[in-house]
């Protein structure tokens, strides 16, 4: 083989690794969005900001993925149990470009720290719902 053949079956190879890449990346998104309990979501992280994601309801967690990743393995999980809602108020004119239109920012207490999340009011709703309907923690008591 001489250089130009070598070329071009490296360059053939780069475009079929991103096409697969790319593939597995919408794959995975669809899958999130018609997997029951999952919604869009962003999250503020205290020193990198707000960054788009999608959050999954489990039975005992609510757990954050990034958008743009392909990994399964979401890199925050909040135990249910321990979620208290704090409120909800408009995104300020600097949040406006970095969350989804339309949402609202969900202020999450955690463990003695504070978890905002953007979402859509339909989905704090929800939200709302099924940490109010958390399991029983213990005999004889509620959440």
């Amino acid at each position: 083989m001489d250089g130009l053949s070598l070329l071009l079956i490296l360059i053939a190879a780069v475009f079929g690794v991103l096409v697969l890449l790319v593939g597995a990346f919408l794959l995975r998104r669809y899958q999130l969005g018609r997997t029951l309990g999952t919604f869009d979501a962003s999250i503020r992280l205290p020193d990198k900001g707000w960054r788009m994601g999608v959050c999954r309801y489990t039975d005992t967690h609510l757990e954050w993925l990034r958008l743009m990743s392909l990994s399964p393995v979401p890199p925050h999980r909040y135990l249910r149990s321990s979620l208290e809602l704090k409120g909800w108020r408009q995104p300020t004119e600097a949040e406006d470009g970095r969350v989804l239109p339309g949402c609202i920012v969900v202020t999450l207490a955690y463990e003695g720290s504070e978890l905002q999340l953007a979402m859509k009011y339909p989905v704090y709703a929800g939200l709302s719902s099924w940490l109010e309907a958390g399991p029983v923690i213990g005999i004889g008591t509620w959440r």
